[in-house]
């Protein structure tokens, strides 16, 4: 299936993804957009024959536990919606504890690797013929990027993603930054990497962009790309000849010129080196294609596997102690960034907590998810930290005090409430304050 060269599709530049020369697909976050109110810049891009791939970040096939069906039913109505030649996730887990450990299920808020264990492995695979198995159309999984490694680890990047094609026939989406990413932060050499995938199996490729500090690389997707990410591109392209390459960015856009340039970068490492010739097929197939033989995890490796992940995901939002084997001073760095990324997009999804609480928005909120983990999604997490703040008597100022407890009445219920119910409670908060 041929895609060709496309972008990451955002509301931010819809208008210019409209009028960017050569784009021939565009990739949108799953989550992020409505079957039914399809906004009117993907219905054009739709009409005028533009491919659209849903990428979804919420499954977490990675996960001890088994993927939801309400996920599943959500992520195959919008690929049926946008008429999707297939649909992507990643290859990590998102949220862990629960019944499978007895303990509160914790979400991370962000994609966290998979320890390339066989245990994992197993679990994984048969995630991925459930969702298979629940999809109208092929399923591809992206590796992703990370700054923490397991201990003990038994199998290569390379070795865990060609076990995973040969066990469930899932097409791949490989991230060159991600690659990167993970040779800066892990040290592992992406020509390796790429040395041990199944070539064949890609369904198409991520560029973005990022930016070091302190040694580390942050896989920010806003930041250019830079040039050793497209020598990687480069390395893939002298393996295979992908189906298709998208630029990916999610914040602080550029002007339309300078995508319309790093597309132009982008199709220029795709046409410039020859692929080396394929060969023949493996018994591994295409995108799409089942394996005859089916393995099942086994309940044992399930619970090893969701009790190790509970461990890392409680030290990372809860302040729990690191597992043993963990390198300490990264699990803070990815505390740290897991907080931040938290902070930051709970500011998107309630834009009026920042625009009450000002300049304090960030502080008082860094201190609310010290010490509280998210549980329920990022806009249960915002009505929690509002609550908390009015519990504890804050913002000092009152107008402050009184716009968040308003903010919070309107969507604290079911329904937000009647105007009869919101003069009574402004009476009675009134009341309280005197």
């Amino acid at each position: 299936m041929e895609l060709g060269i496309g972008i990451g599709w955002r509301p931010e530049i819809a208008d210019a993804v409209e009028e960017l020369p050569g784009v021939d697909w565009v990739e949108v976050v799953a989550e992020n957009i409505c079957p039914g109110h399809l906004p009117a810049a993907l219905t054009r891009l739709r009409s005028r024959g533009t491919r659209i791939v849903p990428h979804g970040v919420s499954l977490g096939l990675g996960g001890a536990d088994r993927p939801s069906a309400h996920r599943l039913a959500d992520l195959a109505e919008r690929a049926t919606a946008l008429g999707a030649p297939l649909v992507t996730e990643h290859i990590a887990f998102v949220r862990a504890g629960g019944v499978l450990t007895a303990s509160p299920q914790l979400e991370a808020g962000h994609l966290l690797p998979v320890p390339r264990t066989w245990d994992a492995l197993k679990v994984l695979c048969e995630n991925v013929r459930i969702a298979q198995d629940s999809l109208p159309v092929p399923l591809a999984l992206e590796n992703i990027a990370a700054l923490i490694s397991w201990p003990g680890e038994e199998l290569t990047e390379g070795q865990f993603l060609a076990e995973l094609v040969e066990r469930t026939g899932v097409g791949l989406l490989i991230d060159v930054a991600n690659l990167h990413t993970n040779h800066v932060n892990r040290g592992e050499n992406p020509a390796t990497a790429l040395d041990g995938l199944p070539v064949e199996a890609i369904a198409y490729v991520h560029v973005a962009g990022g930016t070091e500090r302190d040694g580390i690389w942050h896989d920010t997707h806003s930041h250019p790309v830079t040039e050793p990410i497209l020598d990687i591109l480069s390395d893939l392209r002298a393996r295979v000849s992908p189906p298709g390459v998208l630029l990916e960015r999610d914040d602080d856009f550029p002007p339309k010129e300078e995508l319309a340039a790093e597309l132009t970068t982008i199709r220029g490492r795709v046409a410039g080196q020859p692929a080396a010739p394929r060969g023949e097929a493996r018994a591994r197939g295409g995108l799409g294609a089942r394996p005859k033989v089916v393995e099942s995890s086994s309940p044992d490796a399930r619970e090893r596997v969701a009790l190790s992940q509970a461990a890392l995901l409680s030290a990372l939002v809860a302040g729990t102690p690191a597992p043993e084997g963990f390198d300490s001073q990264r699990l803070r760095v990815q505390s740290r960034a897991l907080a931040a990324k938290r902070a930051d997009v709970v500011a998107k999804v309630a834009p009026e907590l920042p625009e009450i609480l000002g300049e304090g928005y960030r502080a008082a909120f860094l201190a609310y998810a010290k010490g509280r983990p998210m549980c329920d999604g990022y806009r249960r997490d915002a009505l929690h930290f509002a609550e908390q703040l009015l519990v504890s008597g804050r913002p000092d100022d009152e107008n402050a005090r009184r716009l968040l407890t308003r903010w919070w009445e309107e969507r604290a219920g079911a329904h937000p409430p009647r105007r009869g119910t919101r003069l009574v409670r402004a009476a009675r908060a009134a009341l309280v304050r005197r």
